[in-house]
């Protein structure tokens, strides 16, 4: 099955989003770390779990996607919903898989390992929000 342009192109969007959130909280942390370098520590291992944090992010949302398209050339609505089921099953696995990962193994710090795994949904969030603004505005002019 071939991934379409649609599934690519909003990876692709969510991709680069996070990845400016995660240079963002990157900074932060660097910052943080500065005013209390007891409580806040930036090495490598922030490095490392925001950019794991980021590509299982977004990998999920890929995913998410890919299924989403297996499932609308499905004739069976019933096997059409325990695809998606299964799927976001197996999504929460490999998210919870690498929280538990973030959080055991020495060589990730837990924060910045999961604090990306919120991003791909809040730019989801935002996004409706502005379009749902434009529409009301739109909306709103058509009426004068």
């Amino acid at each position: 099955m071939r991934v379409q342009e649609t599934v690519k192109k909003e990876s692709l969007q969510i991709a680069v989003q996070s990845g400016i959130a995660t240079l963002i909280m990157w900074i932060c942390i660097f910052i943080l770390h500065h005013f209390i370098p007891e409580k806040v520590s930036f090495d490598y291992r922030v490095i490392l779990s925001g950019l794991l944090g980021t590509v299982v992010a977004v990998m999920n949302f890929l995913l998410m996607g890919i299924t989403v398209q297996s499932v609308l050339s499905v004739e069976n609505q019933e096997e059409a919903y325990q695809r998606m089921r299964l799927s976001y099953r197996k999504r929460t696995m490999l998210q919870l898989g690498w929280i538990i990962l973030a959080i055991v193994a020495p060589c990730f710090q837990a924060v910045p390992g999961i604090i990306p795994l919120l991003f791909p949904g809040a730019f989801l969030r935002i996004r409706g929000i502005v379009e749902w603004k434009k529409g009301k505005k739109q909306k709103q002019g058509g009426e004068n």
